[in-house]
């Protein structure tokens, strides 16, 4: 199983929705985000051979186009835990507020741009409370925490995600679920997945603000200049509803989600 298969507690989810008591090895690559290109990080080593789980066809045909081949299209992980969890995807009583992504780092990769300016951005837009999740690399620097903070923000993490098979928080997506039910809008200052996972579930949606720079972004993806040239209609504070609804159940691939007995089957989950 490929470590990134673990990544915000995936293989765990999949494991779940299909009846199992454990997590197996999971033969083959799985989607872990919102992704423009292939559907993986850019220079993963794939062992020749080895199915590419992904999350719809236009991801299927942009890999075709790189070369490779062996995909199979089965939607998003976020969409099998909505179906797992059914009792957290109904509203919360008294759901208001925005929650707010800020675009964030990794491990390898840090992210440069002024937060400053995200909470004048948020400031302009937003009217009712505001949470402000920070992934777990900026979460875990306090004088990030404390700009938003001293905007009187609500400051949280979902967790780690886990690198290398280790610390990962398999709880990561389910602590989405639940935040994301606190609210009635999801904004970010990107186009990203938690934005889609908003979307799927009927919140408002709104991209805004400095994107920010990741640091060495890899020119293979095409930058902001290319998520904004493909999908203008959600690059605007309040994305109206319908709009927001096509592009996420099309972007994380409602019509291709697999049965238990069939993920059973294509991940080699049968004895």
């Amino acid at each position: 199983m490929h470590h990134a298969n673990h990544f915000y507690g995936h293989a765990d989810i999949m494991a779940t929705y299909a009846g199992l008591q454990k997590t197996p090895r999971i033969w083959g690559y799985l989607q872990h985000g919102w992704n423009i290109l292939d559907g993986f990080a850019h220079g993963t080593a794939f062992a020749p051979g080895t199915p590419k789980f992904v999350w719809t066809d236009s991801v299927r045909r942009r890999g075709h186009a790189l070369g490779l081949r062996n995909y199979s299209v089965i939607g998003s992980v976020w969409l099998y835990l909505l179906k797992s969890y059914p009792d957290l995807a109904v509203p919360a009583k008294r759901a208001k507020g925005t929650i707010f992504y800020p675009f964030h780092g990794w491990e390898g990769q840090n992210v440069l741009g002024d937060h400053g300016r995200i909470v004048a951005s948020i400031k302009d837009h937003e009217t009712g409370p505001v949470t402000v999740c920070l992934y777990w690399n900026e979460y875990d620097k306090p004088e990030i925490r404390k700009v938003y903070k001293d905007a009187g923000f609500r400051v949280i993490t979902h967790g780690y995600r886990g690198l290398h098979w280790r610390d990962t928080n398999a709880k990561f997506l389910v602590n989405q679920l639940r935040e994301l039910r606190k609210h009635d809008r999801v904004a970010s200052n990107r186009l990203s997945s938690a934005v889609l996972y908003g979307g799927s579930l009927g919140l408002g949606a709104g991209v805004y603000g400095d994107p920010m720079v990741l640091e060495n972004e890899h020119p293979s993806f095409g930058g902001q200049a290319r998520i904004k040239r493909l999908w203008p209609e959600m690059d605007q504070p309040y994305v109206p509803a319908a709009v927001a609804r096509e592009f996420t159940d099309t972007e994380l691939g409602v019509d291709h989600v697999a049965g238990p007995a069939e993920i059973r089957e294509i991940f080699r989950w049968n004895s």
